[in-house]
């Protein structure tokens, strides 16, 4: 007896989300990447969530670790839609010591490992291994068809990327017919692709396994000492040499809009995540978010529209080339090429200028935020000038090497008790 679903609906998607994110320093404190804050009201996981939402999968798990609460409430407030009684799911699966008290996740493939009894009731035969952490949108049912045409052991997701950018991720020589023929991790001399030895295809931690096949290979990578249990260090070199491994193009599956590049962002740095909040402000972003066929779906508050308030010279309620979200009230401040998330109050005479500014921020009386990351629930007081003299911002916040300056509350505590 055939299968005639839908190859999506014999599928899950188990999304990886436990990473802390080091490199957004302070952003990464209080939430795991995957719950950091992106483009107006969404968090980075609601990505990989809703490309398997508008891919057709319906059955979904989300492995948490580091610090998890904010993602964990996130999950439960803005995914709670799914129904058991439509076979639809969407578990957390917090690292709980399943397998025993001294067994938190200790890699990527471990994470699956300690979950193999709840995949197993869910009676898929195909299971799609996400990273949370990354911004793009695709199409995973391609992904799939592609591995049940190619009889794969595991298809791996792949950009195309230049090769001198290659060196900072796990890249994979193919032949011809896209057979992967080896996978190098972080190479200093990465292998070119078989039509054109400029570019390199880099891993972007996606993988679509039979999870009958996975299954037997998690339960072997457990019992082996040596592993540090990783999907990218262990299973997929291991599959490459000794099995059938193909690449999945990302071009051939990605959702764009019509005239526009395949969009795909690691937001991993203060710098890369400022700059993808901001490119959204944009004329013509690259990323559309206002697509209605591949809708990017999280927890909608309940707000109020935003409101502009004052009407004369320098005192004027005024956006330009940004994105207010719900529940903002911008008073008698000028916010140029800014994007500002929920419930963002300014004040009046303030100035932002290429300012990301996450919920429940508070900008007092002439304020001036040039080029800046603003955390959750800061109060930025009277006064207070950032981002025109990088020496002098550095005493008490993060300022990259390209300028980008990062406003928690304790920086500005910090700069407060200076004064």
């Amino acid at each position: 007896m055939t299968d005639d679903r839908r190859l999506a609906q014999r599928s899950m998607a188990f999304v990886l989300a436990g990473g802390r994110g080091s490199r957004l320093k302070e952003l990464t404190d209080r939430r795991v990447k995957p719950a950091v804050y992106f483009g107006g009201k969404t968090r980075i996981i609601d990505f990989a969530l809703s490309n398997a939402m508008n891919s057709g999968i319906r059955k979904m798990a989300v492995a948490t670790q580091y610090k998890a609460h904010s993602l964990i409430r996130h999950c439960q407030r803005g995914w709670n839609f799914f129904r058991a009684e439509r076979n639809e799911f969407l578990d957390v699966l917090p690292a709980s010591q399943r397998m025993g008290e001294d067994m938190w996740y200790r890699g990527t493939a471990d994470a699956v490992t300690q979950n193999i009894d709840i995949v197993d009731s869910y009676g898929i035969d195909y299971i799609v291994i996400l990273a949370g952490d990354h911004i793009y949108k695709m199409d995973y049912e391609m992904m799939i068809r592609q591995h049940v045409q190619e009889g794969a052991d595991v298809t791996i997701g792949c950009l195309t990327v230049p090769r001198e950018e290659a060196t900072a991720f796990g890249v994979m020589a193919t032949d011809a017919s896209g057979r992967i023929t080896s996978f190098l991790e972080k190479p200093a001399d990465p292998p070119g692709t078989p039509e054109d030895p400029s570019k390199a295809l880099a891993s972007m931690g996606i993988y679509v396994f039979n999870w009958a096949f996975l299954r037997d290979l998690l339960l072997k990578d457990a019992e082996d000492t040596n592993s540090s249990h990783d999907f990218g260090n262990d299973l997929i070199p291991d599959i490459v040499a000794n099995g059938k491994a193909i690449a999945h193009r990302f071009d051939d599956s990605c959702v764009k809009t019509e005239g526009k590049p395949s969009y795909w962002r690691d937001v991993g740095t203060i710098d890369a995540f400022w700059e993808a909040n901001i490119d959204l402000t944009n004329f013509d972003p690259d990323l559309n978010l206002w697509d209605r066929d591949w809708p990017i779906w999280t927890y909608s508050e309940s707000q109020p529209p935003a409101k502009f308030i004052h009407d004369e010279k320098d005192r004027r309620g005024v956006a330009i080339s940004s994105m207010v979200s719900g529940g903002c009230i911008i008073s008698g401040t000028e916010v140029r090429n800014s994007l500002l998330f929920t419930q963002v109050h300014t004040n009046s005479y303030a100035v932002l200028d290429h300012a990301v500014v996450l919920p429940h921020v508070v900008v007092n009386r002439s304020a001036r935020l040039t080029k800046c990351v603003i955390d959750r629930g800061v109060q930025i007081p009277a006064g207070l000038v950032v981002g025109e003299d990088p020496v002098e911002d550095a005493k008490f916040f993060r300022v990259t090497d390209k300028g980008t300056t990062l406003i928690t509350k304790e920086m500005v505590a910090k700069w407060e008790a200076a004064r």
